[in-house]
Order: C-alpha cells, then structure tokens, then sequence
C-alpha cells in the first residue's frame, strides 16, 4: 500500500536531518584531526607509531576496582591494598575527575606478575607533596625477593595508563640510591602510557640522584623502559627531573616535557665544594650500554643548572646511542654545559645521536 504524502515527507525530512548530523559529526571529527595535526605541526613533532610493547593494556576485565561509584570512596587505603594484591586495576569514582591525596605509599609486593593501574583518564594520584605515590623495588625484602637475580628478573611488570601523578616527593627516601618522586622502579619491567606527571621532587641535590617523576633501575633483559603519549610538566630535582636512570634504556614516544628543572649544582662527580648535581632538566641517563629513542614527542622549557636542559645522556664505556626522530627540542637551556651542535643536549656515547627530522634550538 502507497505510504501517505505526510508520511514519505516525514521519512524525507528525517533522512536529510540524519545524513546532516553524521555530516556534522564528520566534520567535527575532521577538525579536530586538523586540531590535532595542526597542533603537532606548530610543535614540530609528527606522531609516531608505537609498537605492541608500548600500547596501553586492555583492562575491560579487571582482577579489582577502586571504589564504589563516588569519589569519597576512592581512598588511599584503597589504592594501597589494590596495588599491594596486583592484577589489572580500574577505579569507580564517579563521573569527573577525581584527585586521591596518597597518605602511604602504594608498594608493589614482588609475587604479583603484573600491576596494571588504569584511571581512565579521571584520576590524580596525589602525594600532597610529602610522600613518593608508587614504588616497586624487586631487589627490597620487604617486599619479597622471588628469585636469586632480582636485579634482572621478568616481573612484575608494572604498566601505569589514563592517570595523573601530582605532587610526588621522595626527598629523604635513601633505598637503592632514592629518587622517583612519583614512581620508583627497580627490576621487572615498567610502561607509561597516556599519563601526565606534574609538580613532582626530589632531592634537590646530589651528583647521581633523579626523577622527580620517574626513576628507573635494572629493567629484564635491558628492555627499554616505554614511555607513550603522557606528558611531565613542573618536575624538579637535583637531575632528570621527568625522567632518571642508572644502566636504562627509554622509548619515549609522543610525549611532551614542559618546564622541568635540574636545580642540583656541581655535577656529576661533584665538583669541589659543591652538593653535585644539577643535569637533564627532563632526562637523565647514567650507565654504560643502553639506548635513549625518542620519537614525535616534544621539548620546550626546561631547564639545567649544569648540562643537558633538555637530556643528559653519558654513557661511561661509550656504547650507548641516541635517536631522535621527527620531535622538537626547543629553549631548554643548559647553564654550564652542552654538546656543541646540539642545543639541550649533553651526550657522550658510541656516535654522535642520530637526529633525523627533528628541530633543536
């Protein structure tokens, strides 16, 4: 039967009204693709493509939640134990964004395989500016040793994705050297993706301490430590205020590091009369034979009371290397020292870094 005119006009209306909201919607989505582009562009940085090891973890089945639905029920105690069990770990703290002031540490226990922290983008860990927030150490006994070789063992592996880690301070934490303000990892093997990390210290001297974010040692294998689509801003520490390592090697990809500080003095060994300290604004890599790769991620404003404002990279038997690819490295200014050509940038390794794509100034 022949539909009525009102109706065929009604389907007609609908359809037009349809195909002009998916249109709409289209067009929303391509610009902000164009945002986006355009943003990396004016950056410099084109973004990279990340490899399995650095993606996020799919967490749509957790081993356990962090509260119940409200933000009051998103506590420390909770994030505590949670961390302490291990597993696949989401929150339930509402609808908007949530800020947990940590009154402990978060300490992994060695017999968990994998700890995977996922906040779903709502989430600030917080440490009130007294306190590290997480801390795994595979060579610590109180948090149990699992085999005989703890400083080169496969898990837990630590993967931290969609969370925010503010105002982190380790000062006075001596263990395995101290530093990671935010996060401290020694053994198994630690993934940053899609996090941001800001305002958080350290000791604000000292020749070899650092990661007023991030501090890393003893990764399984000499696997790289990845660190994906985040950003550190505000960081300070005596050296590598985002990131720190001793013997580590990094991806980094997609990542920015904005107005981070060495704010140590002397150097590494200290000079004469001086605390030490005071290189890699946003990066500080010790060791012999290891890798630094940072790829589509950007540097701007930061800075160094020594060398490096941006990345401090010495590699003692000169085998390490270096790789940046199309990122931007810009106004990181280094007070005392860097390596001539290479604006930011202190290094000492096997070649000069391989720098394709990319603006330093």
């Amino acid at each position: 039967m022949p539909r009525p005119v009102s109706v065929l006009i009604a389907s007609l209306c609908f359809a037009i009204v349809a195909a002009s909201a998916a249109s709409a919607a289209s067009a929303a989505s391509a610009a902000s693709a164009a945002r986006s582009t355009a943003q990396r562009a004016l950056s410099g940085a084109r973004p990279a493509p990340v490899p399995a090891a650095g993606r996020p973890v799919n967490t749509s089945h957790p081993s356990r939640v962090v509260g119940h639905g409200t933000a009051a029920s998103c506590t420390s105690a909770a994030v505590v134990a949670a961390v302490r069990t291990g597993g696949i770990i989401r929150f339930s703290c509402g609808p908007t964004p949530v800020n947990i002031t940590m009154r402990t540490t978060a300490k992994v226990r060695n017999t968990s395989p994998q700890v995977v922290l996922d906040g779903g983008g709502l989430v600030t860990l917080s440490g009130d500016g007294r306190r590290r927030i997480l801390y795994m150490d595979t060579c610590d006994p109180a948090q149990v040793w699992t085999t005989s070789h703890c400083q080169d063992q496969a898990s837990p592996r630590l993967v931290i994705q969609n969370l925010t880690f503010a105002d982190g301070n380790s000062t006075g934490q001596s263990f395995d050297g101290g530093g990671g303000g935010a996060i401290f990892d020694r053994g198994g093997r630690l993934r940053i993706v899609d996090s941001v990390f800001a305002g958080n210290r350290c000791e604000r001297d000292g020749p070899d301490i650092g990661g007023a974010a991030v501090r890393a040692l003893s990764q399984y294998r000499d696997l790289p430590v990845y660190v994906v689509n985040s950003r550190f801003t505000g960081n300070a520490c005596s050296n590598g205020a985002a990131l720190s390592s001793i013997g580590v090697s990094w991806t980094v990809l997609n990542t920015r590091f904005i107005n981070n500080h060495a704010v140590g003095n002397g150097a590494n060994p200290a000079q004469s009369g001086t605390p030490g300290g005071g290189s890699g604004g946003a990066i500080y890599n010790d060791g012999d034979q290891m890798t630094l790769t940072i790829a589509g991620s950007v540097f701007e404003g930061n800075h160094a009371n020594e060398g490096g404002g941006a990345i401090f990279f010495v590699s003692d038997d000169r085998t390490g290397t270096m790789r940046i690819t199309d990122s931007t490295l810009r106004g990181n200014p280094s007070d005392r020292f860097h390596t001539p050509g290479l604006p930011g940038i202190y290094f000492l390794g096997a070649r000069r870094p391989a720098i394709t794509g990319s603006v330093l100034r």
